[in-house]
């Protein structure tokens, strides 16, 4: 038996039992907005409200091999919020709650985004909603499937931290925290 057969399935092995990573870095430089989506859920008198924002923008810049020089930037059109009602819809562009005459843009810029292992991420950055900056940290996982990258992400957003509901809504009728949820749809580069 010649030296080069157990190199040979001593190398095999090593491809068969993964000790080898046979996986590519992927980059992500696109966003999909027609198949993205931006929800989020609150109580209102103890029951669940579910609403979307049907219009954004974004910008998006991630490579797996590199996960901490990512960023991100998105803009979301205030007035395409949808909470189910055409009443909810047009109270919620009021003075009391998104003020949009006056705020039309809710904007995420990211500043920094730690990788947690397995796909999942910590997307650190700044969210301005009604003028007012606050940092937020978003959880999210990414999901590669057949060249497609699809980022699940969700936070909680505490409205007082954003002036959301003020005067008569800064009650309990309406919850303190929002859960936020998105899909983003990013082909493969």
């Amino acid at each position: 038996m010649t030296r080069r057969f157990p190199c040979s399935i001593a190398l095999a092995m090593t491809f068969i039992m993964g000790a080898v990573p046979s996986t590519q870095a992927a980059e992500y430089t696109r966003v999909n907005p027609a198949a993205s989506k931006i929800s989020f859920t609150f109580n209102q008198m103890g029951s669940e409200v579910y609403g979307t924002f049907g219009r954004f923008e974004a910008s998006f810049e991630f490579d797996t091999a590199n996960p901490t020089a990512a960023r991100t930037r998105l803009v979301i059109d205030m007035a395409s919020i949808d909470a189910g009602s055409s009443d909810a819809n047009l109270e919620l562009q009021k003075p009391a709650w998104f003020n949009t005459p006056e705020f039309p843009q809710g904007v995420f810029e990211s500043t920094r985004v730690t990788d947690l292992g397995n796909n999942r991420y910590a997307v650190i950055g700044n969210l301005t909603i009604r003028g007012l900056t606050r940092e937020v940290q978003v959880q999210v996982e990414l999901k590669p499937e057949s060249g497609i990258g699809l980022f699940n992400g969700e936070f909680v957003l505490d409205r007082d931290l954003f002036r959301i509901g003020e005067g008569e809504w800064a009650d309990t009728v309406v919850s303190k925290d929002i859960d936020i949820k998105f899909r983003v749809v990013a082909p493969e580069h």
